[in-house]
């Protein structure tokens, strides 16, 4: 599939996405944003792809929304995607798909993945362009990277699925005081924080983050990787340990089984890379996806 805003590239099991909107920054507007949710949709399907990395071309990882027709892009009345939700009296209808915030369908996209996704923060990222990275899996950020949570600052609330992820990710009161302040933060301050794993020279960034899906691609069985991505994200919000037993006992069972374990046990013992048969496209188990069943929705 070919893209206009965004570049897509697959080398070495490894899928790498650039936001390339460099003029303005790589802010965000809905054809960019649909684009993401497809190269996602794209990378899931191909089992070549072992991780994908997110960067942005250019100074900037994402500067937020394109605010290049004023605050139209907050105004759902004026946008043509969301008109549909509007009812003859000009209230809204909230239950329309039309009316749900853009970022958070992306946010909910990248959640789903059935890869390891590692954002590779290389500038600016402010908005929706800090929030999306909140559902990737590791976040790498280089010395010329900031980014803010300035939603207040703009007069309008979280997006994006933020007032989720923040607080599961950095904790609620740390959440709590970055969103109340909308400050821009230097990358130190987000590795205290516990935003981003490492902080490096600009030139380091896509080798950190290129070594580490290394890792993973090379050492790992991409059906397991798919289920604990999921198991860990979604055991964010189960109420007791008894639902988390529940999903890897299913698992255990399950993988225990496959041509996978006695080929993981196999290079363990003969002491060499693994070279895993299983693949996502085929070869997941009939309890995935578990959140489905009643007693998980």
């Amino acid at each position: 599939m070919s893209y206009e805003f965004i570049r897509y590239e697959v080398a070495d099991g490894v899928g790498k996405i650039t936001l390339n909107r460099p003029d303005v920054m790589n802010a965000m507007h809905r054809p960019m944003m649909n684009e993401l949710i497809a190269v996602f949709d794209e990378s899931d399907k191909d089992d070549a792809v072992r991780a994908v990395i997110v960067t942005g071309e250019g100074r900037a990882f994402c500067a937020g929304a394109d605010f290049s027709k004023g605050a139209d892009p907050f105004d759902k009345s004026k946008s043509s995607a969301t008109s549909a939700a509007i009812r003859p009296d000009g209230t809204v209808d909230y239950s329309h798909p039309g009316s749900r915030d853009g970022g958070g369908l992306l946010a909910l996209r990248i959640f789903g993945s059935l890869k390891p996704v590692i954002g590779a923060i290389n500038g600016a990222a402010a908005g929706v362009g800090a929030s999306m990275t909140l559902p990737m899996d590791i976040r790498i950020a280089s010395e010329n990277a900031k980014m803010g949570f300035v939603y207040a600052r703009r007069g309008i609330v979280h997006e994006c699925c933020s007032s989720w992820f923040l607080p599961r990710v950095v904790g609620i009161s740390r959440a709590l005081e970055w969103s109340f302040s909308g400050r821009v933060m230097p990358a130190q301050e987000l590795k205290e924080g516990g935003l981003v794993r490492d902080v490096v020279p600009l030139e380091k960034l896509m080798p950190t983050a290129h070594a580490v899906a290394r890792e993973i691609a090379d050492h790992t069985a991409p059906v397991s990787i798919a289920l604990m991505r999921q198991m860990l994200w979604r055991s964010l919000g189960m109420p007791h340990p008894m639902d988390a037993h529940r999903i890897e006992s299913r698992g255990i069972s399950t993988r225990g089984q496959t041509a996978d374990a006695k080929e993981g046990v196999k290079s363990f013992v003969e002491k060499r890379l693994p070279h895993f048969p299983c693949a996502v496209s085929k070869d997941m188990p009939d309890y995935f996806p578990w959140w489905d069943e009643p007693q998980y929705s």
